[in-house]
């Protein structure tokens, strides 16, 4: 199945197709995806997407998004998902990126994320890195992964909000079906990193970027929702809160 702007990479036939046929018509049932800054999403070449994440749902919302942009969504996701029977399969044959939680395992998992950039591929990163713990949904605190694989591969990395999945299957909760419910994705034009580029690997340079790019997340999101955002953003080891895990009420 192609997708609604035919490019290179989902015009030639691939493990994308069937899985296409089968996803895309099952998030419709849930979803009317309203797609904004398409423009934004590079038509070629490789990138890192960093969007928000409020819901056990809505990495099939990006993964129809970018695929109806005519890129395939590929992931880093946590280890754990590629010990999942059927699951595991499929993220490996389409190319996905495991990110183990230790730090060994983690800098080979970036490794191989520089590799599917060299190979003009996409990457999608979220930058919190599990669910939000903001009690608004809010984006919090990111991590650096993100900004530190743009940087290492001088890749655009694409800011990117989406609101309306949390009324599908809330955080943390139950699928509500049947539900159709409206769902905003908006690409943000590529960041400037050249401020950031001169010492890529510092750890302050990494987190002043990351904040940066949280910013922006967080404006866009702002924009979507019609309403404002906090002024702090929401830190988890502040409120006595694990980062890895469901967060427990």
């Amino acid at each position: 199945m192609k997708s609604a702007t035919a490019t290179p990479e989902t015009s030639r036939p691939s493990i994308f197709w069937p899985l296409a046929a089968i996803i895309v018509p099952a998030v419709g049932l849930f979803a009317r995806i309203e797609i904004r800054g398409a423009e934004n999403l590079p038509h070629d070449g490789a990138y890192v997407l960093a969007p928000n994440h409020n819901s056990e749902f809505d990495p099939l919302v990006v993964a129809v998004a970018v695929w109806r942009l005519g890129r395939a969504p590929r992931f880093m996701a946590k280890e754990s998902l590629f010990r999942v029977p059927v699951l595991g399969a499929a993220l490996k044959a389409t190319g996905m990126v495991p990110v183990p939680r230790a730090s060994s395992g983690a800098n080979q998992s970036m490794k191989a994320a520089e590799q599917i950039a060299r190979d003009g591929r996409g990457v999608i990163v979220y930058a919190e890195g599990t669910l939000t713990r903001d009690p608004d949904l809010w984006p919090m605190r990111g991590k650096t992964g993100a900004v530190r694989l743009a940087l290492a591969g001088g890749l655009p990395l694409i800011p990117m909000a989406q609101w309306g999945v949390q009324q599908i299957l809330p955080r943390y909760g139950k699928l509500r079906f049947p539900r159709r419910s409206h769902v905003v994705v908006e690409f943000g034009p590529a960041m400037d990193l050249s401020a950031y580029a001169a010492t890529p690997t510092q750890p302050s340079t990494l987190v002043a970027a990351t904040d940066t790019m949280m910013n922006r997340v967080t404006s866009m999101l702002s924009g979507i929702r019609g309403l404002p955002a906090p002024t702090v953003r929401w830190d988890p080891t502040k409120h006595g809160q694990n980062e890895t895990g469901r967060l427990e009420p």
